[in-house]
């Protein structure tokens, strides 16, 4: 059964909208049919939130079902009508925008500042990104390139896209898997993270809200077990795109590769930041302390390796911890507040365990436990900073997810490339100098998707984002992703009218 649990009015305004439930197939929301029920909890205070009817295979079916149906209208909309549904979409959602922060706050706990002004207005951009990129899908212009033959390349919908996403950006990451798919003309079946479904029952409500047709967006909120393997492997999804991590994305990609379906996986990460020693010291603090606690380190491209050349390591230490303990934890909805709570208890006691073993064989500099007081409640933990990590621990080689900042030494440039490349990830990373020759080699030398140079973390919807090794395949955002979510097709024409073609020769007859 459906209830608001605790949640007031001001810190989840658009509660009323989820009373029917938190499945979203064919434009309207319904109880899911497992039999069993899940509570979004609020990570700031332990308190209930909303209690809901978690999907089942039953209505995985029916959302694909629903996808199917409605593939052959949507596939066959101009790219112009799909573009105008697409922009009145971005209107709809910018007019609720306040919605959407405040349920993105309530269910993750990231400080009301970072949803109203990063998840939000991101999301809002990808929407009128993808608006106008639905206009722009082309194939290869004509030619005769065998000399008897006009040849052209269609990009066509591959079908009905089943997309698993994850708890860290809910709003964010079901805009990076429905846009680029509509906007090619698929249909799509997505299913969140159970503990944070809000925002993309929002964001499926303000589609069709928009004028988007009925089926075409669809949200299944279940279990990974139950209802995402049943969506991965279901025989009627042509390709599946899942953000998760890299144990995970295996399962993922074995369950669908026994259908033989297309395969997007944006997996973990473990992102370096190589200061060089003739970099700007001060902005370098900044940027490792911004980009280790953005959404309180739960972002596969933050900041959690800083290498530091020899020179600026004692100095980098000092300021950078100095700097982690002037940030505010508290309320995500008090005005002061810089740092929220993990998202779960359960998340925070496994942070927790990285840094307890870290004190084994490392130094935690700051931070390090769990506040108490008014926070005790909640999932908080302390920006923390641990110095003398050997490389191949684990708080050095694993994905944290957390809080949580290692600092290494090294000597030479070459030792610093080495050591940014010495995971299995390469979803993002960062060089911090001031020389341009030694920026462009670390931009050509360190293996990772993302290369910022004297900044870390921004995202723009005009460039691709995926990562190398271990950190996945293909790409979301940008156009680029459209290659993830199209088909090619070479279509040809005889342009000779002859009705014996020489080469028929090689099959019957002589010359």
């Amino acid at each position: 059964m459906q209830h608001p649990g605790n949640a007031t009015p001001k810190r989840f305004p658009a509660q009323e909208r989820f009373a029917d439930g938190a499945q979203f197939v064919a434009g309207r929301l319904t109880k899911g049919t497992s039999g069993r029920t899940h509570t979004v909890v609020d990570p700031a205070t332990g308190e209930d939130a909303y209690t809901y009817e978690l999907a089942g295979t039953d209505d995985v079916d029916a959302a694909v079902a629903a996808a199917r149906e409605a593939f052959g209208t949507w596939a066959g909309a101009t790219p112009g009508e799909r573009s105008d549904a697409m922009h009145r979409f971005a209107a709809v959602v910018a007019e609720r925008a306040e919605d959407f922060a405040r349920a993105e706050s309530l269910q993750c706990g990231k400080p009301l500042k970072l949803s109203r002004e990063f998840d939000v207005p991101g999301s809002i951009d990808n929407i009128a990104f993808f608006a106008g990129a639905a206009r722009h899908l082309t194939g290869q212009s004509a030619g005769e390139y065998s000399g008897d033959h006009t040849s052209y390349v269609r990009r066509e919908p591959i079908g009905v896209v089943g997309s698993v996403a994850p708890w860290n950006y809910p709003l964010q990451m079901a805009a990076w898997k429905i846009l680029p798919a509509i906007a090619a003309g698929n249909t799509i079946v997505l299913k969140p993270a159970e503990i944070t479904p809000l925002t993309s029952l929002l964001f499926a409500q303000a589609a069709t809200d928009a004028g988007i047709p009925d089926g075409v967006i669809n949200i299944v909120t279940g279990t990974g077990r139950e209802a995402g393997e049943h969506l991965v492997g279901h025989p009627d999804v042509a390709m599946t795109s899942f953000t998760g991590s890299t144990a995970v994305g295996k399962r993922v990609a074995a369950v669908a590769t026994a259908t033989v379906k297309r395969i997007h996986l944006e997996l973990g990460g473990k992102a370096p930041f190589v200061v060089f020693d003739d970099a700007d010291l001060d902005a370098a603090v900044n940027g490792a302390v911004a980009g280790a606690l953005i959404n309180t380190g739960q972002d596969c491209t933050a900041a959690t390796r800083a290498y530091v050349q020899r020179p600026l390591y004692e100095a980098f230490v000092e300021r950078t911890a100095a700097l982690m303990e002037t940030v505010r934890l508290g309320d995500p909805f008090a005005a002061g507040t810089d740092l929220g709570p993990l998202v779960s208890h359960a998340q925070r006691e496994r942070v927790a365990g990285f840094v307890d073993r870290a004190r084994a064989y490392a130094r935690v500099v700051t931070g390090g436990q769990a506040p108490g007081g008014e926070l005790a409640a909640g999932a908080y933990y302390r920006p923390t900073l641990i110095a003398g990590a050997p490389q191949d621990s684990e708080a050095v080689q694993a994905e944290i997810f957390g809080p949580v900042l290692v600092v290494l030494p090294f000597d030479t440039d070459d030792e610093g490339i080495a050591l940014a490349n010495d995971t299995p990830y390469g979803l993002a990373a960062s060089a911090w100098s001031r020389d341009v020759y030694r920026t462009g080699r670390a931009t050509r030398e360190i293996r990772a998707g993302c290369v910022w140079i004297n900044d870390h973390i921004p995202i723009i919807s005009e460039m691709p984002h995926g990562g190398y090794k271990a950190s996945g395949s293909g790409k979301d955002m940008s156009a680029y992703s459209f290659e993830e979510y199209t088909q090619l097709k070479h279509v040809m024409f005889d342009t000779t009218a002859v009705v014996r073609k020489d080469w028929h020769r090689t099959i019957f007859g002589d010359r």
